[in-house]
């Protein structure tokens, strides 16, 4: 007679055997994926699970572990944007996501044209993980970025980005997520220039432009005094016209005060003044650049993007030794709301529609992502001689968060073409 007790025992046993041999299947298999990978240790540990971190949610907890559904819906490149039936998509709301596989999008060593002060990795900043988080939108499923994809709807076409030095970290990001998909011997890059930069894809007839002018209205730089003229249009913006995609950026020099502060008098109607409020000059050069969008665009050819400002992190600590984005969702980083008041107002009095790169809310939680100390290569030899470097919490390291807003100007052209995917149509009115 067969022990009951006994068998019950065994079958438990059998249990926890036939459970064991398949974890350990699951690791193997994890394993033959990535062996010819480079995958770093902090990748390997995290590839099952994900943390997630919500910018609307009161609490984080970090014990909150999830296996990140965008994750998954990520490994098919061709899954892109799927509504939530009851919202409309805003692909700038959603939350922070880490991942390991798949990011970065690329190394900085494929770009050549990284400027140093961009170039964390290479100027010694030890830690990876600011380069692993993911956007995910709350409503939506936003497609990976994808170079060749861009490319095929960028074919004949002219990007230029034209505004400050963040908006030269975006040209430089966009253009390295294009010139990593593509044979080195197939591109042409002139990057010697700080006010103009250029990238061509010789295979697809693609050019994307950087023109370097923070007030995008002229500013005289190099005279005494230094004078912005609040109803003249930069001098470069000739060469603007005819482009197919346009994304103009300003804000942060406006902004600037004591030693920082740029300009020594504006000239408005004709005369030359010093007593004119920030707001008011403003608002003037943004209306000339208005002026300027609605007379010259054509409708029919050209998309225009305006970026909003992006956060800088100065505070009492700054961001030096940050390695985590913020998760304090009371969080709020010193912006000017008048800057981009006058902005949302001007845009929407245009009769060209101009399309709004609304990425303030998600970086101003990326304290992690700027260069800090690693803006220069000699950054790091400074602090162990215990001297104090300057500390860039303005910019961001590349690979990085110039990444995502160009993700979400990808996702962005993907929308305007419905018909090439036809899981979109249903988002277009």
């Amino acid at each position: 007679m067969i022990n009951m007790g006994s068998g019950s025992k065994i079958t438990q046993k059998w249990m926890l055997c036939a459970f064991g041999s398949f974890v350990g299947c699951f690791i193997f298999l994890l394993y033959l994926k990535h062996k010819n990978e480079a995958v770093h240790f902090r990748a390997l540990r995290h590839a099952m699970f994900n943390v997630t971190l919500s910018l609307d949610d009161s609490v984080f907890l970090p014990g909150n572990v999830e296996i990140s559904k965008a994750a998954r819906s990520r490994e098919d490149e061709g899954d892109v944007i799927q509504k939530n039936s009851e919202n409309k998509c805003n692909i700038f709301e959603g939350r922070w996501v880490y991942e390991s596989k798949g990011s970065p999008y690329y190394e900085a060593a494929q770009c050549p044209f990284l400027s140093e002060q961009v170039s964390c990795q290479k100027n010694g900043r030890p830690d990876f993980d600011y380069e692993n988080w993911s956007w995910e939108a709350h409503d939506c499923v936003i497609p990976r970025f994808n170079g060749r994809d861009m490319l095929k709807r960028l074919r004949d076409k002219r990007v230029i980005i034209v505004g400050d030095s963040l908006n030269r970290n975006q040209w430089e990001s966009l253009v390295c997520l294009l010139y990593s998909t593509i044979p080195p011997s197939r591109a042409h890059l002139d990057f010697s220039s700080s006010s103009y930069k250029v990238f061509k894809a010789k295979d697809y007839n693609v050019t994307v432009e950087f023109y370097w002018n923070p007030f995008l209205v002229q500013f005289d730089s190099k005279s005494s005094p230094k004078i912005v003229r609040l109803e003249t249009l930069d001098l470069s913006s000739p060469h603007w016209q005819g482009a197919d995609i346009m994304v103009f950026n300003t804000g942060h020099w406006w902004v600037h005060r004591g030693k920082f502060k740029a300009w020594d008098l504006f000239e408005y109607k004709g005369r030359l003044v010093d007593d004119l409020k920030l707001e008011s000059a403003f608002e003037v050069a943004m209306k000339t650049w208005a002026d300027w969008i609605d007379q010259n665009v054509n409708l029919t050819k050209t998309t225009v993007f305006f970026r909003s400002i992006s956060p800088e992190h100065k505070g009492q600590n700054g961001c030096y030794n940050k390695t985590q984005p913020i998760t304090d969702t009371s969080h709020v980083t010193p912006l000017s709301e008048s800057v981009m008041e006058i902005t949302d107002r001007t845009l929407s009095k245009m009769r060209v529609p101009v399309r709004y790169l609304n990425i303030t809310k998600l970086s101003k939680h990326r304290e992690d992502a700027h260069p800090s100390i690693y803006a220069k290569k000699t950054g790091l030899a400074s602090m162990k001689r215990k001297l104090k470097p300057p500390s860039d919490c303005s910019h961001w390291c590349l690979p990085g968060l110039p990444d995502t807003w160009n993700r979400l100007l990808y996702v962005s052209l993907v929308l305007d073409h419905p018909t090439d995917y036809p899981s979109l149509s249903h988002l277009v009115s």
